[in-house]
């Protein structure tokens, strides 16, 4: 992971322009980690995006 894509992936999920898992995966870092990442940072989780981070947390 490097700090521009994490810092671009937080970027692009603020103004929606992707959702929680893409903005995890551009960033390559767990779908958690990136929720937790956003919520340090201020930044909600969106909530058509909470399904994706229950799953994740339920496997």
């Amino acid at each position: 992971m490097s700090v521009k894509s994490f810092t671009t992936a937080l970027t692009l999920y603020r103004s929606q322009t992707l959702s929680l898992e893409q903005a995890a995966e551009y960033s390559s870092v767990s779908v958690p980690k990136m929720a937790s990442a956003l919520g340090a940072r201020g930044i909600p989780v969106r909530e058509v995006d909470r399904d994706v981070l229950a799953a994740q947390a339920a496997d």
